[in-house]
Formats: C-alpha cells, structure tokens, sequence
C-alpha cells in the first residue's frame, strides 16, 4: 500500500502538467522554449507547477511566501532520488 502512495505522489504533478497542457493556455507566456517545461516535466514536475503558479497568479513576483514554497517544491522534488538505507547492519 505505501508503494501507491508513493506511486501516486511521482506520478500526480505529471498529469496535471499533462492535462494544463492540453486543456488550457496554463504555460503559454511563461517560458520562452519549449526546453525548460520538458526539463520541468521529467526532473522536477512540482517546481515547474508552483513556478508557472507564481508566473501567473503572483505576476511573477517572488516574495517571502513564493521562495518558501519554492524550497519545498525543489525538496519534494529531490526527496524520492535519496537513498536512505536504515538498518544497514541489520542480523
């Protein structure tokens, strides 16, 4: 069961860049190539969003509240390429 939960958090920021994508004009003025939504798509789905949220709901402007969340888009990012081996020396 956790597999799921894990599963579901990889897999949830990736269809809903999908579907802002197709459905709606979400991402049309934010980025000048389509280079760096592809990047986004693939290496940190959630910091693109909350990147493309700032770009349109804030107009782009970063204050306190943005970079935090900023942080933890880039940390929830990140967080599943980590490694952490517990019990290493288990019998």
């Amino acid at each position: 069961m956790p597999c799921f939960f894990v599963l579901g958090a990889l897999i949830i920021p990736r269809i809903s860049i999908v579907y802002l994508w197709l459905m709606t004009n979400w991402f049309i003025g934010v980025f000048g190539s389509l280079l760096w939504p592809i990047l986004g798509f693939f290496f940190a789905p959630t910091t693109l969003l909350w990147y493309s949220v700032v770009v349109q709901v804030y107009d782009g402007t970063w204050g306190t509240f943005q970079i935090i969340v900023l942080i933890l888009a880039i940390l929830t990012d990140i967080s599943p390429s980590t490694n952490k081996k517990r019990n290493k020396n288990r019998d």
